[in-house]
């Protein structure tokens, strides 16, 4: 029961616009990588056999602040200034900032372990996106009636649109579409939010998509 309490206890409800600040980071990560590229790669992605043998732990961590190019930063940032601010709005900016950096946390543990066992121990792997998946299926668990313009034309309901999602990342891995992109590190980001969702927010993402009433 003490620990079901802990895991549930909420925090007192302010808002401190977090979504910005993370953009900023992610930013500053960004310009710090142009102006040293070799190092930020060394030190702050996530490569598997750094972890396992050199000790590099906080890189499960700070794989999420940096980014490969340009478009991978803004796209990333775009997902986070669209769904971040409202996400931040509906949840508290402390619970906003713990289950993002949990959903990333979660999602560089897991691609760690897959990559190390897979053999894959030296792959290189930055970027928010495992995140950012995690901030869209809490926005569609709270906004699931928004509708989102696909490229600005195609309009999908929010929860409709993280299933895709789901759907696209699975086939892609199952079939290695896009070898370059870390199609794993997207799922355990929605597969940690979810579970955040039931554990802490006592809130079943299936019962909002599919329920009417919400």
């Amino acid at each position: 029961m003490e620990v079901h309490s802990l895991l549930r206890r909420p925090f007192r409800y302010r808002y401190t616009n977090v979504a910005l600040m993370l953009i900023l980071v992610n930013v500053a990560c960004y310009f710090f990588r142009t102006l040293a590229p070799r190092e930020a790669l060394y030190y702050f992605s996530m490569i598997p056999v750094r972890v396992a043998r050199d000790g590099a732990f906080w890189q499960v961590f700070t794989y999420m602040f940096f980014h490969a190019d340009l478009s991978h930063l803004f796209f990333n940032m775009l997902g986070l200034f669209f769904f971040g601010f409202q996400v931040e709005q509906r949840m508290g900016s402390t619970e906003f900032l713990l289950f993002y950096l949990l959903s990333g946390l979660v999602a560089g543990i897991f691609s760690f372990f897959v990559f190390y066992l897979s053999g894959a121990k030296g792959i290189i792997l930055l970027g928010a996106s495992g995140a950012i998946y995690a901030v869209l299926l809490a926005f569609a668990v709270f906004f699931p009636h928004a509708m989102i313009y696909v490229m600005g034309i195609i309009p999908v309901r929010a929860p409709i649109l993280v299933m895709i999602y789901a759907g696209i990342e699975i086939f892609s891995q199952v079939f290695n579409v896009r070898g370059g992109v870390a199609h794993l590190t997207h799922l355990a980001g929605l597969g940690a939010a979810w579970v955040y969702f039931v554990v802490r927010l006592r809130i079943n993402p299936l019962s909002v998509f599919f329920d009417r009433r919400y």
